[in-house]
């Protein structure tokens, strides 16, 4: 999310299929007062800012940072790297489970040359459609970062991201 803090407000709340009256109610302030933090007009304090991002299960930072989703080319990178490289995935369903898992990149590499699917994550279901092979692909020709950001309608979240 690279947006300002009073529209990540409002992205979280409509993905919670919530209304302004009713996330007010739930964080103890009046529906201006979510209307004024949604259109950027004031933000809301401390206290606050934790129980919102505790209601939406994102960490304060994730509400509260802009930060960039850094993508980044490095043609020149060799085989050892590649070796060295970590596959993370992180799923926050909006149920309140969050799952992270790191794999070794050439684990991966090898579970799709064998034609596996990732279902160790319980919910496979939230990694259905995720091409783990072009990933690779991309991964090998230098590509690096956030390479996944999925914001499903129910509010589940899936990265995938390089390091």
């Amino acid at each position: 999310m690279n947006n300002s803090l009073g529209q990540k407000i409002c992205s979280l709340r409509k993905q919670r299929q919530i209304t302004q009256d009713e996330l007010a109610e739930k964080m103890g302030v009046s529906p201006q007062a979510v209307s004024k933090w949604e259109n950027d007009l004031s933000i809301p304090d401390l206290p606050i800012l934790i129980e919102l991002s505790n209601f939406f299960n994102v960490s304060l930072d994730d509400l509260v940072k802009s930060k960039e989703d850094i993508v980044y080319y490095n043609p020149n990178q060799d085989e050892k790297d590649l070796n060295q490289k970590i596959l993370k995935i992180n799923i926050k369903s909006c149920d309140g489970d969050i799952v992270k898992v790191n794999l070794p990149l050439m684990l991966v590499k090898v579970t799709c040359e064998m034609g596996k699917t990732f279902s160790m994550f319980g919910n496979s279901s939230k990694l259905d459609g995720i091409d783990f092979d072009m990933i690779i692909s991309l991964i090998e020709s230098g590509v690096n970062g956030k390479l996944v950001e999925i914001n499903s309608a129910d509010g589940d979240i899936v990265e995938i991201v390089v390091e």
